[in-house]
């Protein structure tokens, strides 16, 4: 079986975070595990506090999961600070797990910072060139490379701006938060591959957190890029058309029981 470790902060109502990140790895049939960057109080309204996991407590939980089990491929999400970034940037360059998936996770959909700018610095210049994939929506991209992303062109701009300035090796720019069509764009640095579906006209909790687990299952499964993109935003578009509206009082999760 392939195994997936999960490097994120935990959601402790269920529907983001390294607990969307194993449902997800579950449906997916891939063995999952997950090393904790930081503790939040939140739930489906919104996050009240973040409590960040020491550096050396993380780096015992990687290096303890690497001395006893196989790690086929690493998703990133939440890291919160400078520490954890350099932290997790020397795992991966000592480990060499050869597929690695970063959601570069800036700040929560109610507003809540998640990094601070120190550490979107260091997680460009270290980070970044070390992975296989990049992830980041419209609001993290336009962040990130200091381009305002607001359609498609611009979503191709910063695509290919991260590529060139951080060394990732492929770039995907989510733009499920610009109007009309929910439209990803994919940068390989050679060509650009566009993915659309319709809108669902509904907030869910846990979307960005799930397409990029989703992603790295499939790739550690063997799955081609192009595929594995097209078959987790299948799969984020299953689960929120019949995401769980009866739980919480926010956004509701989306539904990670859906066939892939």
């Amino acid at each position: 079986m392939k195994t997936v470790l999960s490097i994120a902060g935990s959601d402790p109502s269920g529907g983001a975070g390294i607990q969307a990140d194993l449902k997800t790895f579950c449906a997916y049939k891939v063995y999952g595990m997950a090393a904790i960057t930081a503790l939040t109080a939140q739930n489906t309204v919104g996050v009240d506090e973040v409590y960040p996991v020491p550096s050396a407590f993380l780096i015992k939980q990687l290096k303890l999961i690497y001395e006893d089990i196989r790690i086929d491929a690493i998703k990133i999400g939440m890291l919160a600070t400078v520490e954890n970034v350099i932290a997790v940037s020397q795992f991966i360059e000592e480990t060499r797990v050869p597929i690695i998936v970063l959601d570069p996770v800036l700040t929560s959909t109610s507003g809540w910072s998640l990094l601070d700018e120190d550490a979107i610095k260091l997680l460009k210049e270290t980070l970044f060139s070390l992975c296989t994939l990049v992830t980041p929506n419209i609001m993290e991209a336009s962040i990130l490379t200091g381009i305002k992303v607001t359609d498609v062109n611009s979503m191709k701009e910063a695509a290919t701006a991260l590529f060139l300035k951080t060394g990732a090796k492929n770039v995907l720019v989510k733009g499920g938060h610009l109007e009309g069509k929910a439209i990803d764009i994919l940068f390989d640095g050679a060509k650009f591959e566009t993915y659309e579906a319709a809108r669902v006209q509904k907030v869910s909790h846990g979307t960005g957190c799930t397409l990029s687990a989703a992603i790295v299952a499939g790739l550690a499964k063997g799955t081609d890029m192009k595929t594995a993109v097209s078959q987790a935003k299948g799969y984020v578009l299953s689960g929120i058309k019949s995401g769980f509206d009866d739980i919480g009082k926010g956004n509701p999760p989306l539904n990670h029981f859906v066939p892939i």
